[in-house]
């Protein structure tokens, strides 16, 4: 009861070719493909996300401190004062 015999996937196809057509089955046939190659993409990026937040996290390394940035006029006034 639980297994399709060949004659149920007959049927199967059969009624498909009725109800989408000839030339409607190959588009909806591509577009499940795609549908399922972005789930699966999806699933593999979930599980990736969660393997990343289940290993320790290491700091961030530190940046140097940041100079304040010199306008170049102002520093040749600065230069030019102290000569």
């Amino acid at each position: 009861m639980g297994s399709f015999s060949a004659t149920h996937w007959i049927i199967i196809a059969v009624l498909f070719l009725v109800l989408f057509g000839a030339k409607r089955l190959p588009d909806a046939a591509r577009g499940l493909g795609r549908s399922l190659r972005i789930f699966k993409s999806e699933m593999n990026e979930m599980q990736a996300d969660g393997d990343t937040k289940a290993s320790p996290t290491t700091p961030a390394p530190e940046l140097p401190a940041a100079q304040p940035s010199v306008d170049p006029a102002e520093q040749a006034k600065k230069d030019l004062h102290k000569a």
